[in-house]
């Protein structure tokens, strides 16, 4: 039987995902201060307390990313996130050099944790997303 390197893609893409969710996290929090980030949010139509449930959930889910605690719902929550990120970025045009940045970038990370999702949490999860059995194909 050969040797299934599946769970270590998977790790990897998590432990990824989850340094990508906490580095984007501190560079709000750290760099362009709270106040600032509530501001951005603000000038793009968000409310601004929506700044402070990103970056505890960009903080807290990529940590639990790393971890391995119960990434696939992670991935799953942090959906809306991202999907906001590609919403406030869609009109800079395609490359990250664009003004602004652009939104090729936020779409990965999206499709990222998509796939995050739909392949499990990976090798070395603390805590494992229960089975799900309802998505398991019926055996013959």
């Amino acid at each position: 039987m050969p040797f299934d390197t599946t769970p270590y893609g998977a790790l990897l893409l998590r432990v990824s995902l989850g340094v990508m969710f906490v580095a984007h996290a501190l560079l709000k929090y750290l760099v362009f201060t709270m106040p600032g980030t509530v501001q951005f949010f603000v000038a793009v139509g968000l409310p601004g307390p929506f700044a402070y449930v990103t970056v505890a959930a960009e903080l807290v889910g990529g940590v639990m990313l790393i971890l391995g605690i119960y990434a696939r719902g992670v991935a799953l929550a942090l959906l809306p996130v991202l999907l906001g990120a590609l919403w406030v970025h869609s009109g800079n045009g395609w490359l990250f050099t664009s003004a602004n940045g652009g939104w090729e970038y936020p779409l990965f990370l999206t499709i990222a944790a998509g796939v995050q999702a739909l392949l499990g949490d990976g090798a070395f999860a603390v805590r494992p997303t229960p089975a799900l059995t309802v998505l398991r194909p019926a055996q013959a």
